[in-house]
């Protein structure tokens, strides 16, 4: 069986109406990210990012997977298929696909303040200010921000490595170390892009299909399920 990676970005949420990055203005839902963000805005205003990241966390639970996130699943009829998402919402697995590795880490789960491998899934949409972890520190996000190591690079970088088929959906290979990833894929396997604004420097060698995840991602796959 070959081994397809899938490393999905904003675009494939965005047709779920979720915005998991910041726009092009710097703002992420009207905030600066530097402000919501990050471990010196955590340390700075707390009740604002746990605030931020509540709201954040009711719009996922409120959207729903589309086309794109369910055509991804029946690839799992023939590929061996693992998904690397900079997402942090869960509509992938809600969706029925398997193997996922959140890049970013899932806002549906929340961490230890002190030891962020310590993590809870969230009963309702609401971290609150004093839910503590077994340690007794605070509860925060389960979400990787700015300045903050990536822990689940080191496998999304193997998983690379030995891909036949890879596939980009909906990001703008801007963000590292996620868009690194592309340099590790090899040069003998199939590689494809789904996203309606590719520049094309950044994907030499890639089959484009220049559309939105939930009608380019459906095409993709049925072109796939038909070459086995």
């Amino acid at each position: 069986m070959k081994k397809l990676v899938v490393l999905t970005g904003a675009g494939i949420s965005a047709d779920s109406g979720l915005k998991t990055f910041r726009d092009s203005d710097g703002l992420w839902e009207g905030y600066n990210v530097y402000d919501v963000a990050t471990p010196e805005a955590w340390r700075r205003n707390p009740v604002l990012v746990q605030d931020f990241y509540n709201e954040r966390r009711k719009s996922v639970l409120e959207a729903k997977p589309n086309a794109a996130h369910y055509a991804l699943v029946k690839l799992e009829e023939m590929y061996d298929v693992t998904i690397i998402t900079q997402n942090i919402d869960d509509l992938h697995e809600r969706a029925g696909s398997s193997g996922i590795i959140h890049l970013h880490g899932l806002i549906t789960k929340s961490q230890s303040d002190l030891n962020p491998d310590l993590t809870y899934d969230i009963n309702g949409s609401e971290i609150k200010m004093g839910d503590h972890c077994e340690l007794g520190s605070q509860l925060r996000p389960h979400v990787v921000w700015f300045g903050e190591a990536v822990p689940m690079i080191e496998p999304a970088v193997r998983l690379c490595q030995d891909a036949d088929i890879f596939i980009v959906i909906g990001t703008s290979l801007q963000v590292y170390p996620a868009a690194g990833l592309l340099d590790l894929i090899p040069s003998k396997a199939e590689k494809y892009l789904v996203d309606p604004n590719v520049s094309v420097n950044s994907v030499r060698n890639f089959d484009v299909i220049r559309a939105r995840a939930n009608s380019g991602v459906p095409e993709l796959v049925d072109r796939l399920l038909k070459v086995e």
